[in-house]
């Protein structure tokens, strides 16, 4: 490993800067950085997330499906940070659908939309699905202006879906009924 910290703080951003991993310096708010905190804060929250799968053994395999996924996040984070950098493969995206599929052939087809809920592992892995929506919005915000090279907008796009899948693999290996959607009445 190369690059390490020795130092937290270096009073080098105190003015609204921050450096990236080539050298350049941007403002704080640059889509760039901004980008890389939308991953931070998804895989902060996947952290938690896998924290508390470990709780539960019938959920050893969706820990194992998305244990990977920090590492990848980390990955992610450094492609934006050094633009130069490429970690991700499209392999990744692979294992991501292969989940995906495996899963949904359990579940069977979804007949209503849900809503995050039914317990506390199901709503935290939709905070995760939607943190992963976010990043990936900041991701084509930065790809407009600065094209994005690799597969790491395939790989946000789906993340998010093996996210919406896990949570209903969740809410069946708990026993806990998806809450639905019901509409507002009219009237």
């Amino acid at each position: 490993m190369g690059f390490r910290l020795s130092k937290i703080y270096t009073r080098t951003g105190d003015k609204g800067e921050t450096g990236l991993g080539d050298g350049r310096r941007v403002p704080k708010d640059h889509p760039r950085v901004e980008a890389i905190g939308e991953v931070d804060t998804l895989n902060s929250q996947l952290g938690l997330l896998l924290a508390n799968l470990a709780d539960d053994p019938r959920l050893a395999e969706v820990s194992e499906v998305l244990a990977p996924c920090q590492h990848r996040l980390f990955d992610l984070g450094g492609e934006l940070a050094m633009p130069a950098y490429h970690a991700l493969n499209a392999a990744e995206v692979e294992r991501l659908e292969t989940a995906i599929d495996t899963w949904n052939e359990e579940l069977g087809p979804l007949e209503n939309f849900i809503l995050p809920g039914g317990s506390a592992l199901i709503a935290q892995a939709h905070v995760c699905r939607s943190l992963a929506r976010s990043a990936e919005r900041r991701c084509q915000q930065l790809n407009a202006l600065e094209p994005l090279a690799g597969v790491g907008l395939a790989y946000i796009n789906r993340l998010s879906d093996v996210l919406f899948v896990a949570a209903r693999i969740i809410a069946r290996r708990q026993g806990v009924a998806e809450v639905l959607w019901v509409a507002a009445v009219k009237g």
